[in-house]
């Protein structure tokens, strides 16, 4: 991993499949993946953080960093003022132009060492500040996977995590886990909030993220994540996502080319 870092924030370049140490920090900070994908991983569960999304974990929240593809990872750190007026737990952000080039800017140093920038500190908090605001006006993605805490939806999720492509019933999935399908569904939306659909294809999306970052194509990834045909695959990514796989596996390699 090459590093760039300063108090208000950094640039990383890591290679596939580089993973940071658990870790925590005194401020609040959003990530963005220039190219690549990242995904954030607590004890409150994964956010992947594609294309166009920037992903936000609070204040002294024990977090790992893990790149799948070659990753040119963005990172600001937030003032206390400013990371009040955003979520106090892990969330994932559609990031439209004007956001993307604010963080874009908040994390390219004028000096090779990354001491100073282009701007003075009152033009970065302003910045801040506007990048911040685009983010409230932002709608939050369904890209921040919560971790399960009853046992049993836990041993659901490993066994969806080992295999995507699994696509077993809640009943028969309930039965390997020793809880009635009712219950599950219970846990589900108390815990999660979703249904077992709405789970599943979110997993099944994130992986199919991580599968395309690392060079699958669509029809291998398809197949993976647990769809018959790429067609049904390529309109659940994209309501998701907001672009087919293709387009966006395509522009996440340009990107990789010239971050």
């Amino acid at each position: 991993m090459t590093s760039l870092v300063w108090p208000s924030g950094g640039r990383h370049l890591w290679r596939s499949g580089g993973s940071s140490a658990v870790q925590s920090h005194a401020r609040g900070h959003l990530v963005y993946a220039a190219a690549g994908v990242l995904t954030v991983q607590t004890d409150r569960g994964t956010s992947i953080v594609p294309a166009d999304r920037i992903a936000w974990t609070p204040a002294r929240v024990a977090h790992r960093h893990t790149a799948h593809g070659s990753t040119d990872m963005r990172i600001v750190f937030l003032p206390p003022s400013l990371a009040g007026r955003v979520p106090d737990r892990p969330a994932v952000f559609l990031a439209n132009g004007l956001a993307r080039e604010l963080l874009l800017t908040l994390t390219n140093p004028q000096d090779s060492d990354g001491s100073t920038t282009a701007y003075s500190p009152s033009a970065r908090a302003r910045l801040m500040r506007v990048l911040v605001d685009e983010l409230r006006e932002a709608q939050e993605q369904p890209l921040h996977l919560p971790e399960p805490q009853d046992d049993r939806l836990r041993a659901v999720a490993r066994m969806l995590a080992d295999d995507p492509a699994d696509s077993s019933s809640l009943a028969e999935l309930a039965r390997r886990a020793g809880a009635g399908t009712r219950t599950l569904s219970r846990l589900l939306h108390d815990e999660l909030g979703m249904t077992f659909y709405e789970w599943r294809s979110q997993l099944r999306i994130h992986r199919a993220l991580v599968l395309l970052a690392d060079g699958h194509d669509v029809t291998q990834t398809a197949h993976a994540c647990g769809w018959a045909n790429p067609s049904g695959f390529i309109a659940a990514f994209t309501a998701i996502i907001g672009s087919t796989p293709g387009r966006y596996q395509s522009s996440r390699q340009q990107a990789t080319r010239d971050p």
